[in-house]
């Protein structure tokens, strides 16, 4: 007989109200949620169709002291409805860090859905490693894996497991972090997080889009946070969701009580001694500047050589994955991680008498600047001061980023600036205008009357869209490969076309302008019809139908916000087509597009002076966020761009 699900509601909350306190969880169970109850909740796959799996209980129960040392218990219990889920769930890993942590697996256990049954308690395979190393980005750790093979995981049970990770040595004394997500990507049915702290210490706490109040409760000096929600529904993504600034997800983020101040100190005081330069690197940097004429010329070269000439190898071992390696083994080695090379740089601007400093961030934005911590940081960086007080921002690991160019992943973001003196300085890194990343393409020649093509093709960039052409040429090219990109080029603008000339550029110069041209003949464009040429046209249009067919079927109330650099994107490209028609000839010219809004503008130009038939598309995209309720604003501005679906245009012979 199935237990109400109003009862079963009711079971996590009532249990953690009795105790007033955390949970001991160990390999003996959980004494505040019986199994029974949870699996009981075991749903008919037949009302999940679109699903893979249901988590039946998304548990997390967290106990931290003012030190930042303190326990992590999380608990998954994951009723498995397809095959593909079973080969998801039938494989778990877990990863600690071995020298600060200690990791305990609680229990893991596969159970009949159906009848509660425990088929198996323990995996088949059970095996611990050192975490894997990349051989492209190399980064050694002292991260420990341990991974489980589980038995007789198929449609039709439930997986079962919990495991503690406890902090006994933290990176930056009283520092930590965690975070919660409430709603999961998939159905769960129930929810709770609880966080047991002393009772006098105050966690920082942010709470975003909660329909629910939390529990607090005081015993024996400590304070336990409750978080707990049953029956939370799948939130379905929609196109151009704004999720950074989403007001559906539910979601926790805690912190410690350490400011930025505290990390700035902690870091300045770790790399103090790690500026030293010695004779040989002195006599390196004689070598590397000697074709300098300013000392602009001079910081751009030792940019390009610390950057590009210093393969990216991470010993983050220990207290090596904080702490900064010397000049001196980062030149004999000729490796080294971010830190390495940045301090490696910066040792060596401050040598030309320019202030320059290291940068915390993490390498994929999102630092919340109001909850500190270093664990927020993955990467680092060096900020060159300018004379007018600002900073050029230089990342040593991205060998194709140009000097003063900041990498598009944390354009906007948080960073941290060490000084010397322990001080630190909050920083936003500088956002490029959509104007910034641009991309020409032009298509540029003769249409003989059989319909073959000759002619140029060519391609400018600049900003965030000039990465993709820097790295396909950043290598040394053989003949072969060289011959390959043309072809490939040439084909790719018109069938059947050949390709010559192929002009390219260093994608390591980074002074070099990031551009290409080739020379096309031979490619068919044009199919005869009658008198008349049916002329296909080298770009893309703006058509969108299929997203606006999208949009307009969905049947419930759009939720989210509309994330404005989804629709074109903080870009701008510019396409043209310029062709000389045989003699005599006219086109069928279309109508012009304009479509403009706070989403961005669109034009297409459609144009004939002579026999030259000139084709020309712009977009030009923003950012920011609008409301939801804009939602018909953009279905008109797709709308107008569709109006621009033109593949193809008719030329005949003057008169017909």
């Amino acid at each position: 007989m199935r237990i109400p699900l109003t009862l079963l509601g009711l079971s996590l909350a009532a249990a953690a109200s009795a105790a007033a306190q955390a949970p001991v969880i160990t390999e003996a169970g959980d004494p505040s949620v019986r199994a029974d109850t949870i699996y009981r909740l075991a749903v008919d796959p037949a009302d999940y169709p679109e699903e893979e799996h249901v988590l039946l209980l998304d548990d997390g129960v967290v106990r931290m002291e003012p030190d930042g040392t303190g326990s992590r218990t999380y608990r998954y219990v994951v009723q498995v409805l397809t095959q593909d889920a079973a080969a998801n769930w039938g494989e778990i890993s877990f990863g600690w860090d071995l020298k600060r942590e200690r990791f305990r697996l609680n229990w893991v256990r596969v159970v009949d859905a159906a009848t509660g049954r425990v088929l198996s308690d323990k995996p088949v395979h059970d095996q611990e490693s050192l975490a894997p190393v990349d051989f492209d980005a190399p980064v050694y750790t002292n991260r420990q894996t341990r991974r489980l093979s589980l038995g007789g995981v198929q449609p039709g049970v439930i997986v079962d497991y919990s495991y503690t990770t406890e902090t006994v040595e933290p990176v930056l004394p009283g520092d930590w972090v965690s975070s919660w997500s409430i709603h999961t990507g998939v159905p769960t049915l129930r929810s709770r997080y609880i966080l047991d702290v002393p009772q006098a210490y105050e966690p920082r706490i942010q709470e975003h889009n909660l329909t629910f109040r939390r529990r607090e409760q005081v015993r024996n000096g400590r304070r336990v946070y409750t978080w707990a929600v049953n029956d939370l529904p799948k939130i379905e993504r929609e196109p151009f969701m704004a999720v950074d600034s989403n007001k559906v997800y539910m979601s926790l983020d805690f912190a410690g009580r350490t400011e930025w101040a505290d990390v700035a100190r902690w870091y300045a005081g770790l790399s103090a001694d790690r500026y030293a330069l010695t004779p040989q690197i002195e006599a390196r940097l004689a070598e590397v500047v000697k074709d300098a004429r300013t000392l602009d010329d001079s910081l751009r070269a030792v940019h390009r050589w610390v950057a590009q000439d210093f393969r990216y190898v991470s010993l983050s071992l220990g207290i090596g994955g904080y702490q900064p390696r010397t000049p001196e083994e980062v030149l004999r080695t000729q490796y080294g991680d971010c830190k390495d090379k940045a301090t490696l740089f910066i040792a060596l601007a401050r040598r030309m008498g320019v202030n320059a400093y290291p940068v915390l961030l993490n390498s994929y934005g999102g630092v919340d600047a109001g909850m500190p911590s270093v664990n927020r940081f993955n990467h680092m960086i060096a900020a060159v001061e300018r004379p007018d007080g600002g900073y050029t921002f230089l990342d040593l690991t991205a060998e194709l980023i140009p000097w003063g160019e900041t990498s598009p992943s944390y354009q906007g973001a948080f960073g941290l600036v060490v000084h010397p003196d322990g001080r630190g300085e909050p920083v936003t890194f500088p956002r490029d205008e959509p104007s910034r990343n641009r991309m020409e393409s032009l298509v540029a020649g003769e249409l003989a009357e059989d319909g073959t093509f000759t002619g140029t093709f060519s391609t400018a960039t600049t900003g965030a869209l000039q990465y993709g052409l820097r790295g396909a040429f950043s290598s040394r090219l053989s003949a072969k490969d060289r011959r390959d990109i043309t072809r490939n080029m040439a084909q790719n603008v018109f069938e059947g076309a050949r390709g010559d000339s192929l002009e390219i550029f260093d994608g390591k110069d980074l002074r070099a302008e990031p551009r290409t041209r080739l020379w096309l003949s031979g490619g068919r464009a044009a199919t005869p019809s009658g008198r008349s040429l049916i002329l296909t046209l080298p770009f893309g249009n703006g058509s969108t139908r299929e997203l606006i067919a999208e949009l307009e079927s969905r049947d419930e109330p759009r939720r989210f916000d509309i994330d404005v650099a989804d629709v074109i994107g903080p870009i701008e490209t510019v396409t043209e087509f310029r062709v000389t028609l045989p003699e005599g000839y006219r086109a069928r010219l279309p109508d012009n597009v304009v479509a403009e809004s706070v989403f961005g503008r669109y034009t297409a130009e459609f144009s004939q002076e002579g026999r030259e038939l000139r084709v020309v598309r712009r977009a030009a995209g923003r950012r920011g966020t609008e409301p939801r309720e804009r939602l018909p604003e953009l279905l008109s501005f797709l709308r107008d761009m569709s109006k621009d679906d033109v593949q193809f245009i008719v030329v005949e012979p003057a008169g017909d």
